[in-house]
């Protein structure tokens, strides 16, 4: 057990080392446009749930 658990520990450090972070891309207008849309959708749904809820 105490070398499969040796093993385990250094497969990972070779993988680890040649890891880079990924650099976040700026948001397009076009990311932007979707976002607001699916924010709308959103809000509507909500009220759309209210109403519904609140006739019973």
């Amino acid at each position: 057990m105490k070398r499969l658990c040796a093993l385990a520990a250094l497969i990972p450090a070779p993988a680890l080392a040649a890891f880079e972070r990924p650099i976040p891309q700026p948001q397009t207008h076009i990311a932007e446009f979707w976002f607001f849309v699916g924010s709308v959708a959103l809000i509507a749904a909500l009220v759309a749930v209210q109403v519904l809820v609140s006739r019973r």
